[in-house]
């Protein structure tokens, strides 16, 4: 089964929300190390990927009707 852009898109927010929540938790309990780091750079990525995909999904939906 072949899934939305939409879909996959929100899922990588939500993600990137959750790391970057990780992210504040590690630097309110321990400051900033390699960790928090690696979550803000793993956070990033995610939000651009399901940014991209929901725009991606918006051309693709904008395609279709022409």
């Amino acid at each position: 089964m072949k899934q939305s852009p939409l879909t996959t898109g929100i899922f990588y927010l939500i993600l990137g929300g959750f790391f970057t929540y990780l992210a504040i938790e590690d630097v309110n309990t321990g400051g900033f190390g390699f960790f928090t780091y690696l979550l803000i750079l793993l956070a990033t990525m995610d939000i651009g990927s399901g940014i991209r995909l929901i725009f991606m999904h918006m051309r693709l939906k904008n395609g279709k009707k022409k």
